[in-house]
Formats: C-alpha cells, sequence, structure tokens
C-alpha cells in the first residue's frame, strides 16, 4: 500500500479541469476521496475511501497531485525518485523519448481554428464567411510540419473534426473519421490554395486582408499560432496575421463574447461517439464561438440527436454527412489531434486511462515491489 506522486504542469490547460469548491464539502462514491484541496492551490491528494463498495480492489493509500509551471523542475523531480507520473513539455520530448521511463496517452482531442463568422469588422466579416477563402487558409497549413517540427511530442495530424480513434463503424469496422474524410480539406496543397484565395479575394472585392489570431498563451499554443502567422503570409498573398497571445481565462472570454477573428481552440470528446464533437457546432450551441450556422449541418445533427437516435445505420450516417458537411465549408478548420508525452515510473501498474471523458482511472492502480 503505497502513495503514488503525480504533477502536472500549467503550461497545458486542457489537461486537467479542477474542481471549484473546497473538498471538504464535497461528496464521493468512489474509490478515492479528495482532501487538501481549497479551491486555489496547486497540491492536494486522493485518498483511499474505505465507505466504497469495491475498497478491496483498491491498493493506493493515496495519491499526490501537485501542479507546476516548471516543466525542468518537475523532470529533476522525476529523476530523483519525487514522482511517478509527470507530463512533458514538447520541447523535452525529444529528449526523453529514448527513456525506458517514456510513455504515451492519446486523448480525443482535436485541436482547430475557429472562424468569427459575425466578425464585428465588416471587412473581414465578409472575407471569414467565403468558404473559397477559408479553404485556402486550411490548405495552407502543413499540418506534418507542424505536428512534428513545431508540437514535437507525439500528436497526430487531424483530417477530420471528429477525433480519429474514438469510434468505429459497427459494420465495416472502419474508422469513422476514416470514412467521412472529405478530399483537400486538411491536407497541405499551396497550389490550390493560392488558387481559392484569389478567387475569395476577388467574389469579396477585398485585395488585402489583416486578422488577428487569438489564441492562450499556453504552451504549445504560442509556437502554433507563430507557425500558423508565418504559413499563411508566406502561402497568401495580401494576407496579414496578427497574434494575440493572452492567458487562457482571457482568451477564452474573450472568445465567448466574439471578440476574435480566428481563434485557436480544441474540444475533447466528454464519450466514444462522434455527436460529442459535432454538437458543438450547431447554431444553438453555446460553444459555437465563431457562430457557424450551416442549415444542412443542424438538420443532419439534429436528425442523429432525435429522429434517428434508434437507428444505427440512419445514424451513422447522418453524422457521417455531418462531418463531411462542416469540413467541406471548413466551418472551422482542424489542425491536430493530442497525444500527451510522459515518464512513468516502471513500477507503476493498472493505470486504466481512457481516451475519452474522464481522462484517469486509479482503482486498479498499484506500485510493484
Amino acid at each position: 500500500m503505497k502513495s503514488f506522486f503525480f504533477t502536472y504542469f500549467t503550461g497545458n490547460s486542457s489537461v486537467f479541469q479542477r474542481p471549484q469548491t473546497v473538498s471538504q464539502y464535497m461528496l464521493y462514491s468512489g474509490p478515492f476521496k479528495l482532501t487538501g484541496w481549497t479551491g486555489t492551490n496547486n497540491s492536494w491528494q486522493f485518498v483511499k475511501n474505505n465507505q466504497y463498495w469495491d475498497k478491496k480492489a483498491v491498493h493506493l493509500q493515496k495519491i499526490n497531485y501537485t501542479v507546476n509551471e516548471s516543466t525542468t523542475t518537475t523532470l529533476n523531480l522525476f529523476q530523483e525518485k519525487k514522482l511517478d507520473l509527470t507530463q512533458l513539455a514538447s520541447e523535452q520530448v525529444k529528449n526523453m523519448k529514448s527513456s525506458s521511463d517514456y510513455t504515451t496517452y492519446p486523448y480525443s482531442i482535436t485541436a482547430f481554428l475557429v472562424y468569427n463568422f459575425q466578425d464585428s469588422n465588416a471587412t473581414i466579416k465578409k472575407a471569414l464567411n467565403n468558404a473559397k477563402i477559408r479553404q485556402a487558409i486550411s490548405l495552407s497549413i502543413n499540418r506534418k510540419t507542424l505536428v512534428k517540427n513545431v508540437i514535437g511530442d507525439a500528436s497526430t495530424v487531424s483530417k477530420t473534426f471528429v477525433p480519429q480513434d474514438l469510434v468505429k463503424d459497427a459494420k465495416t469496422g472502419k474508422d469513422f473519421a476514416d470514412e467521412s474524410t472529405v478530399k483537400n480539406s486538411t491536407s497541405y496543397n499551396k497550389a490550390l490554395a493560392q488558387k481559392l484565395w484569389k478567387q475569395g479575394l476577388k467574389e469579396t472585392g477585398i485585395k488585402k486582408l489583416s486578422i488577428q489570431l487569438l489564441a492562450s498563451n499556453d504552451e504549445p499554443n504560442k509556437p502554433i499560432s507563430q507557425y500558423l502567422k508565418s504559413a499563411l503570409e508566406k502561402n497568401l498573398d495580401g494576407l496579414t496575421v496578427n497574434l494575440s497571445n493572452i492567458p487562457s481565462k482571457v482568451a477564452s472570454s474573450r472568445a465567448q463574447s466574439g471578440d476574435f477573428d480566428l481563434y485557436l481552440s480544441g474540444w475533447g470528446a466528454d464519450f466514444n461517439d462522434p455527436i460529442s464533437h459535432l454538437q458543438i457546432m450547431t447554431n444553438n450551441s453555446g460553444y459555437n464561438y465563431g457562430k457557424y450556422n450551416s442549415s444542412t449541418y443542424n438538420a443532419l445533427v439534429n436528425k442523429a440527436q432525435n429522429q434517428d437516435a434508434n437507428d444505427t445505420s440512419a445514424r451513422w450516417q447522418d453524422m457521417i454527412n455531418a462531418e463531411k458537411t462542416i469540413m467541406k465549408d471548413q466551418g472551422i478548420t482542424p489542425l491536430y489531434q493530442t497525444v500527451y508525452s510522459y515518464l512513468q515510473n516502471p513500477k507503476v501498474k493498472g493505470i486504466i486511462h481512457n481516451t475519452a471523458g474522464t481522462q484517469w482511472n486509479y482503482k486498479y492502480a498499484y506500485i510493484a515491489k
């Protein structure tokens, strides 16, 4: 019966959403109870819940969590054997991926660009409402370069809004992302991008365009936004991308209020179903910050959730068509799918990692002798 030491670093705010109340006022029905949480502190514990119905299966007495701003500090702590599991920053992966302690945990998070279809600037609004301009932006981004050279961890290229390996077709066994991929939607094609860009500018009567890209300053969003600026300005004549890298809470608040042109965002699946992603881009969704509004897309998602909810085949096809619709429109532009890199004590066994919903399950975790 041992304690397990786990750390997160604050550079990736999507990893862990902390509870919004103090631990003493919370109720617990699972294998662990939260202790030491005051609402704002950077360390807390999960302690074995002796009232849990299956407590005999729980090996760990305590899990110690800490949050640290410095990945250099957390790496040192791991190497000093003061941590059992710690996440690596992108720049650390290159040097650590050959370590026997290196491991990866995928998660069904798609990072994407949001377009503001209701932009307060009339010229930018006209541009972003032109499908060819949005398509040109997507085709100007070399996602392989982005993942390999900029992000630098185990993340993978996105070809659809719904993540790869989230769910497969019950009949064919094919992955949803493979079945719904639209040609020339997320591939890198400079020539086609420039052609569509010129056509889009001509259709809108715009000669030059200056837009602002809003992103948090969390790692790795800052280098990603810098890469996007470079790629878009290089490939699309007359485009200027101004960067606004600000604290995540401020960026999120601005995005929710529609105060952006482009926004670097992302979404993680709450459960293993395409609708977890698809539903957030309907016109009545509170997460549709850019106000994308396609009657075709809205109808397909609505059918999947209502009329065809009990017809597996029809529902699947609704969702396939919805994915294809938003990709043809480039209602958003998918960039990459998150795979987190960690160093893990090889003696730590039994952790269950879920790629959607609650990420970690420590019920059966233990530290081998």
